[in-house]
């Protein structure tokens, strides 16, 4: 007789406390959403602009022209299209080359700059860092003329070659962020590998690269992604040959020739954004690491 009574006192209660547990999972929602507004805005300003190139570049040709920020069909066949009115691989691949190269020519030549300005005592050494750094503040286009009259006598224009082999020099910016992590690195593990007979070579090798190793992804990452976007050099050495055309000279090449077609252009740059966004999401980590811990000691 009972029981039915008291579960129907149960009833409000439980009946109570469900609202209240989501008024609490609505209340720290929009606290969450309160605390990371900023971030939120920002994420959405530079998202933005990436979702329209890609629902642009799904839409026919009329309807690119248009007000209409959603497709009516999804047409996939723009990005085959772009393949076939432009030389996309080619361009694909002299850009690999630039990018490849000199990242690797300037890891070579930077990696022992760094090396030596945070590690060994020598004279002048202080007079080098302040040369890396001047040559930091240099614009390319102070030395542009003389450069490329150098170039020009050595019959390396319309190549690549003249953006390549410079970086066998090293890049200043590279050394600076190299020289920063170095100095974080504790001089004990250095001068255990002296006591064990290490030459300095086999010290950078086998001790300082694996430390430094984010760092190192780092200033790779940015030499990468520097040469994929370069157009200044290309336009100004490799210009005049249509075999070395990179993919910055061909896309705007592409759209002088499509500039009607916006869904077709649209394509084209997101097919050459898409290489760079799979690299940097790959090596996220390792590259926001190397960023934060550089520059931590002067």
């Amino acid at each position: 007789m009972n029981t039915a009574p008291a579960t129907l006192g149960r009833t409000p209660a439980s009946a109570a406390r469900r609202p209240t547990a989501r008024s609490l999972r609505r209340r720290r929602t929009l606290h969450w959403i309160a605390v990371h507004s900023i971030a939120i805005a920002l994420a959405i300003m530079f998202v933005a602009p990436l979702v329209f190139i890609a629902l642009t570049a799904l839409m026919t040709d009329q309807q690119a022209l248009t007000s209409e920020l959603w497709p009516r069909s999804w047409n996939w066949g723009n990005f085959a299209e772009v393949f076939a009115r432009s030389p996309l691989l080619l361009w694909i691949g002299n850009t690999m080359l630039y990018a490849g190269l000199g990242t690797a020519f300037m890891l070579l030549s930077s990696v022992p700059v760094a090396y030596a300005l945070a590690r060994f005592r020598f004279p002048g050494r202080r007079a080098a860092f302040l040369a890396v750094i001047t040559m930091m503040m240099l614009p390319p286009q102070v030395v542009a003329v003389p450069v490329y009259l150098i170039w020009a006598r050595a019959e390396l224009t319309g190549t690549l070659w003249p953006l390549v082999l410079p970086m066998l020099l090293g890049d200043a910016f590279s050394v600076f962020l190299l020289r920063q992590f170095l100095l974080t690195i504790p001089r004990e593990y250095t001068e255990a590998a002296r006591v064990d007979g290490c030459s300095d070579l086999a010290t950078l090798l086998r001790i300082v690269l694996p430390m430094a190793r984010p760092a190192v992804a780092a200033v790779a990452l940015f030499q990468f992604f520097y040469c994929w976007n370069d157009y200044y050099g290309p336009l100004l050495y490799a210009s005049t040959n249509v075999d070395n055309w990179t993919l910055s000279i061909g896309l705007a090449s592409f759209k002088a020739l499509h500039s009607v077609q916006w869904n077709l252009t649209m394509a084209a740059t997101l097919l050459v954004m898409a290489p760079v966004i799979i690299v940097f999401f790959l090596a996220q980590r390792v590259f926001i690491e190397g960023v934060t811990l550089t520059g931590v000691k002067g």
